[in-house]
């Protein structure tokens, strides 16, 4: 009986100890991972199996922190599917994809449009990495990525680095499909193929010249809702901007090329957006390029930056999102921790401290600097309200902004607008309308200058449209309209000190917004 009692108290205390080693072991976690553990739901056991694979194994140390990395910044990444809906929240059947080029499409959405309303795209299923991602995929993503680290051209990188552009298995929001072990073995030539060994310059043209040769930029892709996969991509060839730069990002860091994304939200002297790559050359300077297009050293960025921000996998404290309360709501974009600004790296950049004219909203802590982008103005940075200003930091210069508040989903003025002048100066933009004065108006957006043979300037208006000439007093005010004719200029009274859009009837918004110089000249913003 005695030797049974004993027994008993041997197991007893072997299960306390297990359970006291096993506790140990988790209180051992990052904080950042204990928390993304905690919100993996029933995919915490996988993801704890993907730790106890490296924790096991003394050798696999580096690829311990690695797996650390990658779950203690998984939260947030994700891939997100989309509908198409009618304003009522209706399904519609469009299926953007199926039309041979971009005018085609567009000109079946319009038409769809015209007899059911707008139509946009809403989130469908949020599919989060934490609750999905599988053991096979993780632990294969980490191990061939430390294969690649092997590469001659990377072995001067510092973990740090290659944690942050080497190690992510995904580039933005696309689903998760394994493409480090196809880009691995498609591009295994390229070591053999170099002249530098060192040079991840030269090993990364010799990929993007073999990409461009198969993928392609297509408008098309503008109105596909989410961003591709390696296996749409393979299907396509094609994509936009976004899909370039992730496919460069796939088959350059699957060989161990320290490869970003860099983007600006808005341009601020045109439409659109835009993404591209950047890389760490030899000397860990950066050296944009796009993917499947030009090459390192020979990409050229043309239309004026106002923010540049680049992607990355780790969260950022001095994102927006990290800082808020978090009732607060902010711009979408805005909303995520997953990007660092690096403006000053492109451009040289102003801090800009801005007095708001107009309270703010209840419960609105952060105000917003604006560009003029596609018809409306777009938030591109944010600063902290204290005592009636805030301070912008790191903004390009000789680009008009609009300082703003943004509440129930919509940009409120904070102020009027102004001039950032290159050398750091502002010039505020008020319309003074007790003083008009007669303009002479040539285009809608910037134009090169063409004279008829008796010197005089000819005006870029299409024959017999409508134009319509707003003028900004916290929104646009319209000062009236005018049809052209031939090659004549328009002409307005516009209010002195005034910031000017000239739109004509039916168009798509893209017309730039203007002032009028000493000279009566527009000067294009």
């Amino acid at each position: 009986m005695k030797n049974n009692q004993y027994k008993k108290i041997i197991w007893v205390l072997s299960l306390l100890l297990l359970f006291t080693a096993g506790c140990s072991f988790r209180q051992h976690y990052p904080e950042k991972v204990e928390n993304a553990l905690n919100n993996a739901k029933e995919n915490r056991q996988t993801l704890e199996q993907v730790i106890a694979h490296y924790a096991e194994n003394p050798g696999d140390s580096l690829k311990l922190k690695a797996a650390y990395f990658l779950i203690g910044n998984m939260e947030g990444h994700d891939y997100v599917r989309a509908k198409l809906v009618d304003t009522a929240g209706r399904p519609v059947d469009f299926t953007v994809l199926s039309y041979p080029d971009y005018q085609t499409m567009v000109a079946a959405w319009d038409s769809a449009e015209a007899q059911i309303g707008a139509m946009d795209f809403e989130r469908d299923t949020v599919i989060e990495d934490l609750e999905t991602i599988t053991y096979d995929f993780l632990t294969e993503n980490i191990d061939l990525a430390f294969e690649a680290w092997k590469k001659p051209w990377a072995e001067s990188l510092t973990f740090d680095e290659f944690c942050e552009y080497v190690l992510p298995y995904r580039g933005s929001n696309e689903p998760l499909e394994s493409w480090r072990g196809y880009f691995y073995d498609k591009y295994r030539w390229v070591q053999d193929s170099v002249q530098t060994p060192a040079d991840p310059v030269e090993a990364a043209c010799l990929i993007n010249d073999d990409l461009k040769g198969w993928y392609r930029f297509d408008p098309l892709f503008y109105r596909h809702p989410t961003d591709l996969g390696l296996d749409e991509m393979l299907e396509y060839g094609r994509g936009r901007c976004e899909d370039m730069t992730n496919l460069a990002i796939y088959a350059m860091r699957a060989q161990g090329i320290a490869v970003m994304s860099d983007y600006t939200p808005a341009w601020p002297n045109t439409g659109n957006n835009h993404a591209w790559n950047a890389l760490l050359d030899q000397n860990k300077q950066v050296v944009i390029f796009m993917g499947d297009g030009d090459n390192p050293g020979e990409y050229k960025l043309n239309n004026k930056k106002a923010k540049v921000y680049r992607k990355t996998f780790a969260r950022q404290d001095s994102c927006l999102a990290m800082l808020k309360p978090s009732y607060e709501k902010v711009p979408r974009w805005l909303s995520g921790k997953n990007y660092t600004d690096v403006t000053k790296n492109y451009i040289p950049v102003f801090q800009v401290g801005v007095p708001l004219l107009f309270a703010p909203p209840d419960s609105v802590h952060y105000a917003y600097l604006c560009v003029f982008n596609s018809g409306e103005w777009k938030a591109i940075h944010w600063g902290k309200i204290n005592d009636k200003k805030t301070v912008f930091t790191d903004m390009g210069g000789d680009i008009v902004y609009l300082p703003a508040y943004y509440k129930n989903g919509k940009l409120i003025p904070a102020a009027h607008p102004f001039i950032l002048t290159d050398s750091g100066s502002r010039i505020t933009l008020c319309a003074d309308t007790l003083h008009y004065h007669p303009i002479k108006l040539y285009s809608t957006t910037r134009r090169a200058i063409v004279k008829a043979t008796d010197e005089i300037r000819e005006a870029a208006f299409e024959n017999g449209a409508l134009y319509e000439l707003f003028y900004w007093d916290n929104e646009w005010k319209s000062i009236g309209k005018a049809t052209a004719a031939t090659t004549k200029p328009l002409c307005f009274d516009a209010p002195e000190n005034a910031l000017l859009w000239l739109v004509k009837t039916g168009s798509n918004k893209e017309e730039r917004i203007f002032t009028v110089n000493e000279n009566g000249g527009q000067k294009w913003w």
